[in-house]
Parts: C-alpha cells; sequence; structure tokens
C-alpha cells in the first residue's frame, strides 16, 4: 500500500453528489484503502450508525483504521475481498444496506 500522502480518491466529488440527497445509515465500501471516500462520506453523513470498510491490504486497513479514528465507534474494518459481501453482512446480522461503494482493480490492466 502506498502511503497515503500519494493516494489520490477518484470521483470523490461525484461520489459525494451521488448520495447527496440519500439518508444513510449503514454504508458498505469494497476497498476502503487510504480512506478517502469513507472519510468523506462520514462527514457529509453524520446520519451514518455504521459504515463497514472492506480492503484485501492489511496495510490499507491500518491506514483507514488511524484516518477513520474520530468515527471509531461507527466503523468497522474488515479484511477481505468484497466478493463475501452477503458473508459480512449475514454475520453481522444486517437486514438492508443503505448505500455501496465498490472499485474494482484490475492488476492485470495495469
Amino acid at each position: 500500500m502506498k502511503n497515503k500522502d500519494s493516494h489520490i480518491s477518484v470521483m470523490k466529488e461525484e461520489f459525494l453528489a451521488f448520495f447527496a440527497d440519500s439518508s444513510l445509515k449503514v454504508f458498505f465500501e469494497g476497498t476502503v484503502g487510504a480512506a478517502g471516500h469513507a472519510k468523506a462520506i462520514l462527514q457529509a453523513h453524520p446520519e451514518i450508525v455504521k459504515y463497514i470498510g472492506c480492503d484485501k491490504d492489511p496495510g490499507a486497513l491500518e491506514l483507514a483504521r488511524k484516518e477513520l479514528e474520530p468515527w471509531k465507534d461507527k466503523v468497522e474494518l474488515i479484511q477481505g475481498d468484497f466478493s463475501n459481501l452477503d458473508t459480512y453482512l449475514s454475520e453481522r446480522k444486517i437486514l438492508q444496506v443503505d448505500g455501496f461503494f465498490l472499485i474494482w482493480e484490475c492488476h492485470l490492466c495495469n
């Protein structure tokens, strides 16, 4: 994982605009990375009661944990692949998610 200073969250303004008129209680992000989108959505939507961030990279999760410290009571970080979303939600007895953000990275494409 690159350090957070070299990370630029893609389409952050568009991301926030998409959810601007939404009431979000539970939010799931599939590739939390350095937490740029997570921080933005948590700031813009204080009504969020549960934010679940997932990432395969333990280094990314450590960065995210530090960045999201102000929201530690709302945030749960999971090391894993977002393709296991149904399992993660089932284990937490979450029946509804109000917002999702998933970024698929093709490592073969680079």
